[in-house]
């Protein structure tokens, strides 16, 4: 693997290596030179599946991270690629021509966080979202409780419960009502002693 890596840094420069196991490692990559970089590792290096792409908003540092974990069958070893996108125009290059099955992750992608791949295959249709008039869901800034509350009616009857008293009722009840009549004892006798002193 480190030989890989070595080789993947003298052509694209690496801006940053994380080796987590032998038959695991991620690299950071400029954006301008990932797909190639990609390329590279699938045509000559042998990492020929195309494990997933995945994002992750860092909302903080006004950027978003695109993983792209790649696999190579012989050395049964993953090697994920990072690129990091400016949050302000989210635009990266398709993969779509090296895998088909990139178009699927990208199309999911531009609809959860709003990164754009221009060119790719059905990218701006709805997958999951038909209708969807709101920011990307996946976004730090969309908050879930208040389009919650704002989409759907309050049913009545519904309570939260404590799933632990619910089963201590169901599956103990005498060692739940045990418990509690030590605590209610022992929270007794501190009050007498702090009302003594």
């Amino acid at each position: 693997m480190e030989d890989i890596l070595n080789r993947l840094d003298q052509k694209f420069y690496v801006q940053a290596r994380y080796v987590q196991r032998p038959n695991l490692a991620f690299v950071t990559l400029k954006k301008n030179v990932a797909v190639q970089a990609i390329t590279y590792l699938r045509d000559v290096e042998g990492f020929r599946h195309l494990v997933m792409i995945s994002a992750v908003d860092y909302i903080e540092q006004n950027m978003f991270q695109l993983t792209y974990i790649l696999h190579n069958y012989q050395l049964h070893s993953d090697i994920a690629v990072r690129v990091e996108l400016d949050r302000e125009n989210p635009v990266m290059d398709s993969l779509h021509h090296l895998w088909a099955a990139a178009q699927v992750y990208q199309r999911e992608i531009k609809e959860m966080f709003g990164i754009d791949f221009p060119g790719s295959p059905r990218v701006d249709e709805p997958m999951i979202l038909e209708g969807w008039d709101n920011i990307p869901p996946m976004r730090k800034e969309f908050d879930t409780k208040k389009y919650s509350e704002e989409t759907y009616f309050p049913r009545e009857g519904r309570a939260s419960c404590d799933p632990v008293k619910i089963m201590e009722k169901k599956l103990y009840r005498v060692e739940a009502e045990v418990k509690y009549e030590i605590k209610r004892v022992v929270r007794d006798n501190r009050n007498k002693s702090a009302d003594a002193n």
